[in-house]
């Protein structure tokens, strides 16, 4: 009769042995925690962010393109501003009425034109109306003083037409006493006074009943 083993105490150590020798399991994965990478919540971030940086970058452009406006503005002013100065300075300037003066000795009608007769007689030519007031220094309206006024006017007109003045553009008048521009009681005031006056318009004077006229 064979002994039996008594194998019972053994089979604790023997499953121990078997279990270390076999290969770890892999962790286990929440499947439901995993978002595919083209989910429509990704999909919707990368659009975001595409359209923030476009954002960003139409924002940058706009800032440039606003510094470059407003620099073009600024030439544009700047130039149109250069024009308007040089036109204003090469634009000629509307000049008033002149009046020259031409004295006379006592009792003469002798014309004696002053140091500026080139710029009388230039301006003479230019100007399309030219009115002669003859003076003395007369204290009444007697006929001699009448003539002497009037010759004077007259002397001033021949001076004028030799000088290559348009005729037809001079008026002449005279006044015999008054019209002083000096005390005639003096000798020195008597000389200022006897006088032509040379009146150049640069204009043609308007009567005021013609330009009521001419409104509708």
């Amino acid at each position: 009769m064979r002994p039996t083993l008594a194998v019972t105490p053994f089979i604790p150590w023997l499953l121990a042995l078997a279990s270390c020798s076999s290969p770890p399991e892999p962790p286990t994965v929440d499947e439901s925690q995993k978002r595919p990478v083209n989910s429509k919540m990704a999909v919707e971030l990368q659009v975001c962010k595409n359209d923030l940086q476009n954002t960003r970058l139409l924002a940058t452009e706009s800032g440039r393109l606003a510094k470059t406006t407003s620099a073009t503005l600024a030439h544009v002013a700047a130039r149109q501003q250069l024009l308007a100065a040089m036109q204003a300075t090469t634009a000629p300037k509307a000049q008033a009425n002149r009046v020259f003066t031409v004295r006379f000795d006592f009792g003469s009608t002798r014309v004696v034109i002053p140091t500026d007769a080139t710029a009388l007689i230039e301006d003479a030519k230019a100007a399309p109306l030219i009115l002669l007031r003859g003076r003395t220094d007369g204290t009444s309206d007697a006929s001699a003083e009448g003539r002497i006024a009037r010759e004077r006017a007259a002397a001033v007109r021949d001076y004028l037409v030799a000088a290559g003045v348009d005729p037809a553009r001079i008026r002449a008048t005279y006044q015999p006493a008054g019209d002083h521009v000096a005390d005639n009681a003096s000798a020195g005031g008597q000389a200022l006074n006897r006088r032509v006056e040379i009146e150049l318009y640069r204009a043609l004077p308007v009567a005021l009943g013609a330009a009521a006229s001419a409104q509708p």
